[in-house]
């Protein structure tokens, strides 16, 4: 069957066409997403959810969303979508954050220049009939200095644009390197030195807490006198209310805003007060851009149905369509890997070490943790995946390390994944042979070579003559029949265990006669997820 998505806000003609093409069953309601009672009826019908901003996925939408996959944004902000509740949920939300870059970019730039030479109160004044060229004097944005707080993809964009216009540019950023400054040709400095130099300051960050008014009354009082700031970004950047008080005191000589704190906004402390610019939020309001972003979600969403591929998710770890395909094999191999040990394992789970050898250590390792997660997590949560595997272990506070290493044996690659407990710790590794098909290799460091079935039987004994007989005796006299058989020890006489790929669930009953012989420490009935 295929999948089933709904668009509950605008998108274009083509993004809609682009969902048919790729053979996914499209339910095109552009007005539906203001109707939360509607949405909240008939959204458990779908597989994907293509949106804008008019649609509020909120908890209690994603609780009735049973067959919900994905959530695709046409655009960069999401906070329209309870991406926690997605998170626990196991929906992947994605948004398009590449489709309107120049476009908010560019609104950026036509706003500083706005506000270097008042253009809106002055084309107001010429509107109304005066002529007073001696009221709105401007300055240059040559030789000007630009604070660009935020130097990631938009950022980015502002610093060019800002060198063709002669300025000089700094950036603060975390993440931004001094290799990446140097080639962006910008000055990398600390918070407190691009507030103390830049004559015009440009935020081009995600609202987090970290960055909740960073734009603070303390740091505007650390500014430049004469200072024109620029808020593109996001609402909660800058506090207003203080901004406002500089623009009156005259120390901001001028401020340019097109995102508030909230929105709708229809009253703002910066409305009406002399050279403050103000927009509602048009950042990504072109043609071009509306079109590129409605493309972006309807191709990535696509991806995701069809191949498993994820594209600029929020909550998982992104995954092309050429990792999908050599990592597919991987990424059940750590799924099988996780559960395992998910259903050997009764106490709570104080760590996760997962280590990764020789070819799989250059893959992408983010999404391989989130199946070995996933895998584990499925004893105690059947309905938990990728997605929300990592929020749940973190939840319960479960550390999560890895580390990965040069081939170091006789297999090309493989996986170990180790489990620590207050009581112990247990470990399992398993690599993929070349026929695509996952395997066990170790077992408590013990070499074994396993096939993985759906279902499987795990015993462990001392090292004694009979036991082997016993095991296959016991079942076939029960009418358990075995597929595939595998052995490993320890050492002579020391700990032995066994591994068995069966055609059906082993019966209870069957598990207790094993028990009730005395000879095994240990039997297991498993199951995994294959096909």
């Amino acid at each position: 069957m295929a999948p089933k998505v709904l668009i509950s806000d605008k998108l274009s003609d083509a993004a809609v066409q682009i969902f048919r093409d790729r053979g996914i069953d499209v339910d095109f309601q552009p007005d539906l997403g203001k109707d939360k009672e509607k949405l909240l009826e008939v959204i458990g019908q779908y597989d994907g959810l293509a949106i804008r901003s008019a649609t509020k996925v909120t908890e209690k939408i994603l609780a009735a969303a049973d067959n919900l996959k994905v959530i695709g944004r046409a655009g960069i902000g999401v906070d329209n979508v309870d991406r926690e509740a997605a998170s626990k949920k196991g929906v992947i939300v994605m948004n398009t954050p590449f489709g309107n870059m120049i476009t908010t970019a560019e609104h950026a730039i036509s706003m500083m220049m706005a506000v270097a030479r008042q253009i809106p109160e002055a084309n107001a004044s010429t509107h109304a009939g005066k002529w007073e060229k001696s009221r709105f004097m401007g300055v240059e944005l040559t030789g000007k200095t630009l604070g660009v707080i935020g130097a990631g993809n938009i950022g980015g964009i502002v610093c060019d644009r800002a060198h063709g216009l002669k300025m000089k540019v700094m950036a603060y950023d975390p993440y931004l390197g001094q290799e990446k400054a140097d080639k962006m040709g910008v000055q990398k400095v600390e918070l407190d030195e691009l507030l103390e130099k830049a004559d015009f300051i440009t935020l081009h960050v995600p609202l987090t807490d970290q960055t909740k008014n960073i734009i603070s009354a303390k740091n505007i009082a650390k500014t430049k006198p004469g200072v024109r700031i620029i808020n593109c970004a996001r609402g909660g950047l800058v506090d207003e209310e203080a901004l406002a008080q500089a623009l009156k005191s005259g120390h901001v000589a001028g401020a340019a805003f097109d995102v508030f704190a909230v929105e709708p906004a229809t009253e703002s402390p910066l409305f009406n007060l002399p050279n403050v610019v103000v927009t509602p939020h048009l950042g990504a309001a072109t043609t071009e851009a509306q079109e590129n972003v409605a493309l972006q979600v309807a191709e990535q969403m696509s991806d995701y149905l069809l191949t498993g591929a994820v594209t600029n998710a929020l909550n998982m770890p992104s995954v092309t369509a050429e990792e999908a395909k050599i990592m597919g094999p991987w990424v059940k191999l750590a799924g099988h890997l996780g559960s395992f040990i998910g259903q050997m394992t009764d106490e709570p789970i104080k760590a996760i070490n997962i280590l990764y050898d020789g070819e799989v250590s250059g893959m992408n390792l983010e999404a391989l943790n989130c199946a070995v997660v996933a895998g584990i997590m499925k004893k105690s949560n059947p309905d938990v995946n990728m997605v929300s595997a990592p929020v749940i272990a973190k939840e319960r506070g479960i550390q999560i390390s890895t580390t990965s290493q040069d081939q170091s044996g006789a297999f090309e690659g493989y996986i170990k994944v180790t489990v620590v407990t207050d009581k112990r710790e247990r470990s399992i590794g398993g690599t993929v042979f070349s026929d695509g098909k996952p395997r066990f290799i170790q077992i408590k460091g013990i070499n074994i070579d396993a096939e993985v079935g759906a279902h499987m039987l795990y015993t462990t004994n001392e090292d004694t003559p009979g036991i082997i007989g016993l095991l296959g005796q016991t079942l076939g006299e029960n009418g358990v029949n075995i597929a595939n058989f595998t052995l490993g020890r320890s050492a002579v006489g020391g700990e032995a265990i066994a591994l068995l790929y069966v055609d059906e669930a082993v019966p209870q009953d069957v598990l207790d006669k094993l028990s009730a012989t005395g000879k095994f420490r240990q039997v297991k009935p498993l199951q995994f997820e294959v096909n």
